[in-house]
């Protein structure tokens, strides 16, 4: 990124009251970064879904009026960001916005918010998946956990946990086939190690980027890799040390983490830390 250069990323997710996640990463850690964050809310949550009880409000009807003003106005942005989607028709009105403001220049990622260990979380149904695959179409990075990379490759999760590394990056390629110039696939735990599986279809590689497993997982860790995956990429750095970089940040967040006694469902403490990113 050029000196006094902003860019600024659409980012497409749920605000939640209570929780280290979705915008409440993203704003902080993108601004931190010096992307500028345009929000745009699909669901609003009193707390997030790991808890047994919380407040949903789906946004779907507001949100073709914010790209209908952002239209009006002639705002513009250099990339567009999705994460937790709240119902299918939210794809499609996505979709619109894409088709009419996305140029050649703009960065596209899909982070499929859609499950883990293999289940779907409890706001996502069968034909939100379906409608999940056509989004990530065109996308430039995409970053599903297992379970999200099976469920949009129409694979058994059952057959993957014990998956060699061929088979994953065999996933990973299957992914791109759908219209994603890279697929990484996150959080595969390899004994004391956490790989991410990158497979690049525009250059034609492939990759493993490895970082030590701490103990704890705390909710919102997702969030935050693709976060600052996308800033980064958005700043100008290659794939390759993007990755190296989020990883490393993650590792000294979870680490904080468990050192102040943070409890996992309220999300890895990334804000004492958040200048060194």
């Amino acid at each position: 990124m050029k000196r006094n250069e902003l860019k600024s990323c659409a980012v497409i997710n749920d605000l939640t009251g209570f929780g280290r996640c979705a915008l409440n990463v993203t704003l902080p850690v993108m601004s931190a970064l010096g992307v500028r964050v345009l929000a745009v809310p699909t669901a609003v949550l009193s707390n997030h879904t790991a808890f047994d009880e919380y407040y949903f409000s789906d946004l779907t009807d507001g949100m073709p009026l914010f790209f209908e003003n952002w239209e009006k106005l002639g705002l513009s942005h250099d990339g567009i960001y999705t994460g937790f989607l709240g119902s299918e028709k939210q794809v499609d009105i996505i979709l619109d916005f894409i088709k009419k403001s996305k140029t050649e220049k703009t960065h596209l990622f899909v982070d499929p918010i859609m499950g883990d260990d293999g289940k779907l979380y409890s706001t996502y149904t069968e034909e939100l998946v379906l409608k999940m695959r056509s989004l990530v179409h065109d996308a430039d990075i995409i970053t599903p956990n297992l379970t999200e990379a099976c469920l949009l490759a129409g694979v058994s999760y059952d057959k993957m946990q014990n998956a060699t590394d061929d088979e994953i990056f065999a996933l990973a390629k299957r992914l791109c086939s759908l219209g994603a110039r890279c697929t990484v696939i996150t959080g595969i735990f390899r004994g004391r190690r956490v790989l991410n599986f990158v497979y690049d279809a525009v250059r034609g590689e492939k990759f493993i980027s490895s970082s030590k497993y701490i103990a704890g997982q705390f909710c919102g860790t997702g969030d935050l890799f693709a976060t600052l995956l996308f800033g980064y990429v958005m700043r100008g750095c290659s794939l390759r040390r993007a990755i190296r970089r989020t990883s490393r940040f993650i590792c000294r967040a979870v680490r904080l983490s468990e050192r102040l006694g943070v409890s996992p469902t309220d999300g890895v403490a990334f804000e004492p830390i958040l200048k060194y990113v």
